[in-house]
């Protein structure tokens, strides 16, 4: 007669504590993608965050034959997740993105040489579980979390973001609920006026039919129609590049000498919950348009204030997007 195999939260954490490592799967894969999404948060970046996972896995199942389920498994995970975080956070500086890295450039001067690629915030694919809750992963949050030490960014994190309680959160940082809750006011000063909730969008279909004319106005080098979806102060970035451009007039010159010359096609997804588009340029030895660029957009009403072009620095599976596109 077979043995059943464990279900329950209760049956699979028995199995895990004697060392059935399928178990321990299952009982963590439903929570694998909440923890990667605050790991990006606390650092920024989609490949530290895939590490520091790792890490935090492979410490959790060292540690589970001592845990005794008090304060139930979620807290725990996170607990040690974000003191993995907060560790490699030690070991590098925090990253950002090129609006407020530098002043803005003048396009008569040129892009200039990029950075290295751990300078920049990367983009991340938006989770389904996320659809919802855009305000958790949106670039600009993202990038001013980094601007935080990174325990008033953890607290931050864990108390406005997953929900945590002060005494949740003084534990898993190894301190006292009064700490916390001084943390977290210093995290709010820093953020300013920030409420954490996104500006209010127009509906789907609408957001849809903006980026649609977007992606067709490039795609036909036409630059008036390019900047009539701007907003006048729109800014426009690329990272690895440090160079951003702010203002129609600086957009104009930049769009006409640069994305207007290139004849390109284009895919629309989604990146940290905010609309965005894949930009593949012709490559003549391809004979095929390649994945040059993707370009998140920041969204103002039924106008576009921002966008953050991350070139050559995407890997396409993971926004499931086609390596290249043929003629």
């Amino acid at each position: 007669m077979g043995v059943t195999a464990p279900t329950t939260e209760t049956e699979l954490l028995a199995a895990a504590r004697a060392g059935d490592e399928p178990a321990f799967e299952a009982l963590v894969e439903p929570r694998r993608a909440e923890l990667h999404a605050h790991l990006y948060r606390m650092l920024g970046s989609v490949h530290d965050g895939d590490e520091a996972l790792q890490y935090t896995l492979l410490r959790a199942w060292r540690a589970l034959a001592g845990f005794e389920g008090r304060s139930g498994l979620r807290p725990w995970l996170f607990r040690i997740a974000t003191n993995v975080a907060l560790t490699a956070a030690g070991r590098r500086a925090a990253r950002a993105l090129p609006v407020g890295h530098g002043p803005e450039a003048d396009p008569a001067e040129g892009l200039g040489k990029p950075l290295a690629e751990s300078v920049w915030v990367e983009p991340y694919p938006t989770p389904d579980e996320h659809a919802e809750q855009r305000e958790d992963l949106e670039l600009a949050f993202v990038a001013v979390l980094q601007e935080l030490p990174a325990k008033e960014r953890a607290t931050l994190l864990m108390r406005e973001v997953l929900g945590f309680s002060a005494r949740e959160t003084a534990e898993a940082l190894e301190t006292t609920p009064a700490a916390v809750n001084s943390a977290l006011q210093r995290a709010r000063r820093q953020l300013g006026e920030r409420d954490g909730a996104p500006a209010a969008l127009p509906p789907d279909d609408r957001v849809a039919a903006l980026v649609g004319r977007y992606a067709d106005a490039l795609q036909r080098g036409d630059v008036d129609a390019v900047l009539a979806l701007l907003t006048e102060d729109a800014t426009w970035s690329m990272p690895p590049m440090p160079t951003w451009y702010a203002g129609r007039p600086a957009l104009e010159r930049f769009l006409r000498e640069g994305p207007a010359t290139i004849a390109w096609r284009h895919r629309i997804t989604s990146a940290n919950g905010q609309p965005a588009v894949a930009c593949y340029a012709w490559d003549q030895l391809e004979g095929a348009f390649t994945l040059f660029a993707l370009d998140v957009l920041t969204l103002r009403g039924e106008r576009i204030a921002a966008v953050t072009a991350f070139i050559r620095t995407v890997e396409p599976g993971r926004f499931r997007l086609p390596e290249a596109i043929e003629a």
